[in-house]
């Protein structure tokens, strides 16, 4: 069975640092698409950042770009999210996900991921 898991969220006051994990098991994703997407209250679930297999292509929302951090380690099957200078905006719940087969598009991670996890809070206090 196929499980990612995040955490590392928390409670954190504007301009603080958090650094969001996402352990996979029950499938090698080294040659997946990985990202996180979030998803506030009332609100639809959109992209934050992505990164291919080889770690060559990292994106990432206009939103988080020049305070977010994407990266992954392919021997623990992991992906990580270095969050800095968060807004009270940032409050969400983050979601890792996972393209749904390997060798794929960043365009086709982005339409349709294929894994989810179940989310970790995050929230920031102005």
């Amino acid at each position: 069975q196929v499980q990612l898991v995040e955490s590392g969220g928390g409670l954190v006051q504007a301009g603080g640092s958090l650094r969001l994990s996402c352990a996979a098991s029950g499938r090698t994703f080294t040659n997946y698409h990985m990202g996180w997407f979030r998803q506030a209250p009332g609100k639809e679930r959109e992209f934050v950042a992505g990164i291919s297999w080889s770690r060559s292509n990292l994106y990432y929302a206009d939103s988080v770009k020049g305070r977010f951090t994407i990266s992954r380690d392919n021997a623990k099957n992991a992906v990580f999210l270095e969050m800095n200078n968060l807004k009270p905006e940032d409050t969400a719940e983050y979601i890792c996900a996972a393209s749904a087969s390997p060798f794929g598009s960043s365009q086709s991670f982005l339409r349709s991921p294929g894994y989810w996890g179940q989310g970790t809070q995050v929230t920031v206090s102005s």
